[in-house]
């Protein structure tokens, strides 16, 4: 089996404004994700387009683990972008880019018969602001009370939680979806309705802008 999925992500998220949009899809397919690929420790990628929230774009990256973002020939494509990737890239085009490199925190260990699983057809992101006070229980309650709930609900394929290393805010939670209506369903919104974190932790935390943002892949392609 291929290893499609580590211990670490770089997700790229930005707004591009309409008149990119074909541009900007070409570059991503024919030149970026493939020169992306070819670093040591990318393991797979895909560019997603949002439903809800924002930015509109984003591009994630399953990475062996966060040391892939050090190796000499990530940093020299990096330091060193082509001419298209200046004129069309986020650098280029993007509105609001954030870029977040994130290590895996739960589940703790992957199983490893899961590994091989390509980039999910749809994905919901959060990016949350967690005070340092309440962590430890806003950690407890979403590993085990959240997250085994999430993951009953028809469509809901994986659910991974992430220390945002290098960006911000700390903490991110990807769920693999099979589609993008799963947080549409009866069965997630009823379990929204009986989760009760707030009251379990206290304090003030949140979302950061456009978060929650649903996420369809458009490439690869999806075949519906």
């Amino acid at each position: 089996m291929v290893k499609k999925k580590g211990s670490g992500l770089l997700m790229v998220f930005t707004n591009v404004d309409s008149e990119h949009d074909f541009e900007f899809n070409k570059w991503y397919v024919e030149e970026h994700l493939p020169e992306r690929l070819s670093a040591p420790g990318f393991l797979d990628g895909a560019l997603y387009q949002a439903t809800k929230g924002s930015p509109r774009y984003l591009a994630i990256y399953e990475l062996k683990s966060v040391a892939a973002m050090e190796t000499p020939e990530y940093l020299k494509m990096s330091q060193n972008p082509t001419d298209w990737t200046k004129r069309i890239g986020p650098s280029g085009v993007g509105r609001g880019v954030v870029r977040n490199i994130c290590s895996q925190i739960s589940p703790a260990e992957s199983d490893p018969d899961t590994m091989g699983r390509g980039m999910a057809p749809a994905l919901q992101v959060g990016r949350m602001i967690v005070p340092e006070e309440i962590e430890e229980k806003y950690n407890d309650y979403y590993d085990n009370q959240r997250t085994p709930r999430n993951l009953t609900v028809p469509g809901c394929l994986f659910v991974r939680r992430y220390h945002v290393i290098d960006g911000s805010p700390k903490y991110t939670t990807v769920y693999e979806f099979e589609h993008e209506k799963v947080p549409e369903s009866l069965a997630w919104n009823a379990g929204r309705g009986e989760d009760n974190m707030h009251d379990y932790i206290g304090g003030s935390y949140g979302h950061a802008d456009g978060s929650p943002g649903v996420y369809r892949r458009i490439s690869p392609p999806r075949a519906f």
